[in-house]
């Protein structure tokens, strides 16, 4: 007797599976420094082409539910650390302010339908020790090459469209560029008990809290605040303390003169 085989049903991709291996993938990715440890923030997610195509119409969603849970993560971690009793906690962080997710239709069918293959970078400019990170869903070895992510990158929006400004420094951890997406951000050497936007990684003559600067969201207008104990200075000149001044749309900021920030803003 002849039995017709069931024809079992191809694996499918949803937001969720998609979500908790960018989670996974951020947890495998991370790199530990002296006083923090840097999670990926920049993601690169391959699916199968039917798989692309029916989660295409709620890409926005996905991003935007990943966006949370991958904040809520990090929340967690740093939570979690801070009650260690055995050890100094370090906290957890990212390099660049927030997340960005690509998701790509793998047109050269390296992908299979129902898996995710994922690429991470901890920063958006290649430097060393600045390892990517690739991760499957099902147990194989990624497929996707490196060469094809950055062409796909390349011609997506890698930055968030609401920067304002660019500042590029370099400290202990190497050449770094920072995107001012919020209209006040902190600079400084912060700390386990003190927040900054911009962490620097450097000796204690620079503050904890060192500068802020501020951005005039009616006029796109930036002006610059030192609040340190060993000085700032804007273009090669010394500021008056807790005064807020003018900042250039190109300028270079001098930190006790021992980190140099070379500050640029954005057209509007």
């Amino acid at each position: 007797m002849t039995h017709s085989g069931t024809v079992q049903p191809l694996p499918r991709i949803s937001g969720q599976i998609i979500i908790d291996e960018l989670i996974r993938n951020m947890d495998l990715g991370r790199l530990e420094l002296g006083y923090s440890i840097l999670v990926p923030c920049i993601f690169s997610v391959y699916l199968h082409p039917s798989d692309f195509e029916r989660v295409a119409p709620v890409e926005s969603l996905i991003k935007e539910d990943a966006k949370r849970a991958l904040t809520a993560c990090v929340a967690g971690w740093n939570a979690k650390s801070a009650k260690r009793r055995n050890a100094a906690p370090k906290t957890y962080r990212t390099a660049i302010n927030g997340w960005w997710i690509g998701l790509f239709a793998d047109s050269e069918n390296a992908v299979p339908p129902g898996d995710v293959e994922i690429h991470s970078v901890l920063n958006d400019m290649a430097q060393p020790g600045y390892r990517g990170m690739k991760t499957t869903l099902i147990d194989r070895e990624p497929s996707v090459t490196a060469a094809r992510v950055v062409r796909d990158r390349e011609n997506t929006r890698l930055r968030p469209s609401a920067a304002f400004a660019e500042i590029r420094y370099q400290d202990e951890s190497g050449p770094q560029t920072f995107l001012v997406t919020q209209n006040e951000i902190t600079i400084g050497r912060g700390g386990e008990d003190l927040w900054v936007d911009l962490a620097l990684y450097t000796t204690d003559e620079i503050s904890r809290e060192h500068l802020k600067l501020h951005r005039d969201a009616a006029t796109g207008a930036f002006t610059l605040t030192d609040i340190s104990r060993n000085g700032t200075w804007l273009n090669g000149r010394r500021v008056a303390g807790n005064v807020a001044i003018a900042l250039p749309a190109r300028a270079e900021i001098s930190l006790a003169e021992v980190v140099k920030l070379s500050f640029e803003a954005h057209q509007e």
